[in-house]
């Protein structure tokens, strides 16, 4: 809820177009009806998006030709690394750090393919939690872009959709601050645009869990919807006045837009929730 309102607030108060992309490239993570529910969500709250709803899974072809033009170019190689394989390794901002333990080949039968990277400095500017910099080899390692199954990862198949919808602006969650390093490398490989980041703060509980599913945080009410958006205005530092809980939903939407002020958020990475289950996560 918080990203959603806090990239579509910046995105209608600068002028620009909301796209909306339902990221489904994981069957076996898929449950059945999470889109509909989304969509039904979000058209509830009032969200508008510009142009049709874009299906990750949609993409596929394109995320094969991306993986194409890499190996072509010599940047990927095959890995029969399991998880199990490298669990034991020192630890960096996205789990064990990756050995190289295939790099000079494997007689694996089931493989995955990895992309090569190297300990340069690999340095962006956030717009809201500043310079940021990783050395991608020892930091990370070198990464999956296609799993053993055959599925696209997830660091492959974002750079890519971004480049077809023609993205210039993310606004996210700092949870995936870690990940950017690895899409800005995909990146620059491919020759595509780097988007301009802002990460926003999580929302957690009182244990500093980041509230979501996997932490039983209740699902977005479909009612109340006015009071339910005011308080994630609160929560992302906007403000809101307290009559505001009882005006209209486009009443609400309307003040958002012309108080939305993102940089409030600067140089913070969490929003302690007192109240996590109104769903305002």
């Amino acid at each position: 809820m918080l990203a959603a309102v806090a990239s579509y607030l910046e995105s209608r108060t600068r002028n620009g177009t909301w796209l909306l992309r339902i990221e489904d490239i994981d069957p076996p993570r898929k449950q059945a009806g999470a889109s509909d529910a989304i969509l039904l969500a979000l058209e509830r709250y009032g969200f508008e998006w510009d142009g049709a709803v874009g299906f990750q899974s949609a993409s596929r072809a394109e995320h094969d030709a991306a993986i194409e033009r890499l190996t072509e170019a010599g940047h990927l190689y095959p890995c029969g690394c399991s998880r199990r394989d490298v669990e034991d390794e020192p630890a960096g901002p996205l789990g064990p750090i990756y050995p190289g333990t295939c790099r000079s080949g494997t007689q694996a039968r089931e493989t995955a393919l990895r992309v090569r990277t190297t300990d340069e400095a690999l340095v962006f500017e956030d717009r809201l939690q500043g310079r940021r910099l990783q050395h991608l080899e020892s930091d990370s390692g070198d990464f999956v872009v296609r799993r053993r199954d055959g599925l696209i990862a997830y660091q492959l198949a974002v750079v890519v959709d971004d480049h077809l919808q023609n993205v210039s602006e993310v606004v996210r969650g700092i949870d995936l601050l870690p990940s950017t390093p690895r899409q800005i490398w995909l990146q620059r490989l491919l020759g595509f645009r780097t988007p301009r980041y802002a990460h926003i703060p999580v929302a957690v509980n009182a244990e500093g869990q980041k509230l979501g599913k996997s932490v039983g945080t209740a699902a977005l009410p479909l009612r109340e919807q006015a009071g339910v958006l005011v308080a994630a205005l609160a929560a992302l530092g906007q403000a809101p006045p307290r009559t505001l809980r009882r005006a209209a939903l486009n009443e609400v939407w309307a003040w958002a837009r012309a108080n939305w002020r993102l940089e409030v958020l600067a140089g913070r990475s969490q929003i302690p929730l007192a109240e996590p289950e109104k769903g305002v996560w």
